[in-house]
């Protein structure tokens, strides 16, 4: 990474600390990567939703200094965020802004072309997927480098937005290999769900209305067909949302109500538990990245993806997992039984967790952050 220590970075972002999810997941593990930099500048950090109250882990952290802007009103903390930024540009001519979300680049991008600072734009999936706006479009076409999470989520963007595909600097999702281990299944949880002397298929994913892209719906339909050949399968639904109903009732129509278990909300801290009472990590989707993929092949557990979407990444175009058509109930059952079988390699969990970590553990999230100019 080549850097000018007379200059500061300036990151950008919506949020990072007061919700949890995957983006907020990624944002943190990318700036632990960029902190463990030797030759990284210092980088201030710029919070619209958040507040000094939230916890903060990246903290006490020598080279960032954090600004928090969400206990003020939505519109104050806007002026204000845009009124420091502007103050600090002025004052020590950024050498780079880094925005953290699309909906910010029409207030980074002019401010860049005034200062002549460079501009990094973060995307990470469907937000580019399709033609964005005009001001974010052209923040696009003019940043200096966009910072992408997958080939596919680079290759929509371009095809959609007109973009150089040479701008694009791959910073993929990772895994905490000491968080996400394998290990047995623990006796309540297979108790508390019924589990017992079942093989179980699993996803994590939100069941909202508007996101049935996630596939849960398909591994249901998919289930008459794998229990013809494994009688004693269950399947595991971590998450929640306004779409269960309907999921549920779609399990009792094809008569498969009792075999589909819907866990709720579980934790970050409890998650792992959940991936070790897997045989099967299931998740038909269209994804730009994946990150649930990693974690439960970190912990040892054959996985599942669709065959069109970023998931070619952590599954390593099919080397380490399954991909299928996403939304193909039959293709979902036949990958389904042969993992049940257990005959393929990549249901070898030593072998998979190896194979995962070694691509994408916070050490190769590093390794990729050598090659990128920063300042």
């Amino acid at each position: 990474m080549v850097s000018d220590h007379s200059h500061r970075v300036g990151f950008v972002f919506l949020s990072i600390f007061s919700i949890e999810g995957g983006i907020q997941s990624y944002v943190k593990d990318v700036l632990t990567a960029y902190a463990a930099q030797p030759t990284s500048p210092p980088a201030d950090i710029y919070i619209l939703r958040d507040q000094p109250t939230d916890l903060n882990p990246l903290a006490p952290e020598d080279k960032f200094t954090f600004y928090y802007f969400g206990s003020y009103s939505a519109n104050i903390g806007r002026l204000k965020l845009a009124w420091l930024i502007l103050q600090n540009m002025r004052r020590r001519q950024y050498s780079r802004l880094v925005c953290g979300h699309m909906l910010l680049t029409p207030l980074l991008n002019p401010l860049c072309q005034w200062f002549g600072s460079a501009l990094t734009v973060m995307t990470y999936g469907k937000e580019v997927w399709q033609a964005v706006p005009p001001r974010q479009q052209k923040a696009l076409q003019q940043a200096d480098t966009i910072w992408t999470i997958s080939r596919y989520s680079r290759d929509l963007a371009c095809q959609a937005n007109d973009l150089n595909p040479d701008k694009f600097h791959m910073l993929p999702c990772v895994v905490d290999g000491d968080a996400f281990t394998p290990g047995p299944a623990k006796p309540p949880l297979v108790e508390q769900y019924g589990l017992h002397h079942h093989r179980v298929l699993m996803t994590v994913a939100r069941l909202w209305s508007g996101d049935i892209y996630k596939g849960v719906d398909v591994t249901i339909r998919a289930l008459p067909q794998i229990l013809k050949s494994f009688p004693q399968v269950k399947y595991l639904v971590v998450g929640r949302g306004d779409d269960q109903p309907r999921l549920a009732q779609m399990a009792q129509d094809l008569g498969v109500g009792d075999r589909v278990v819907f866990a709720g909300f579980v934790s970050d801290e409890a998650l792992v538990e959940h991936y070790r009472l897997a045989d099967v990590y299931v998740m038909p989707s269209k994804e730009g990245f994946g990150i649930v993929y990693l974690e439960a092949m970190a912990c040892g557990v054959p996985t599942l993806s669709g065959d069109d979407d970023g998931s070619a990444d952590p599954l390593q175009d099919g080397k380490v997992g399954w991909r299928v058509p996403h939304r193909d109930p039959k293709a979902v059952a036949h990958a389904c039984i042969e993992i049940l079988q257990g005959q393929d390699q990549r249901c070898d969990g030593a072998w998979l967790r190896q194979q995962t970590l070694e691509n994408f553990s916070p050490l190769s999230l590093q390794k990729a952050f050598k090659d990128l100019v920063v300042s």
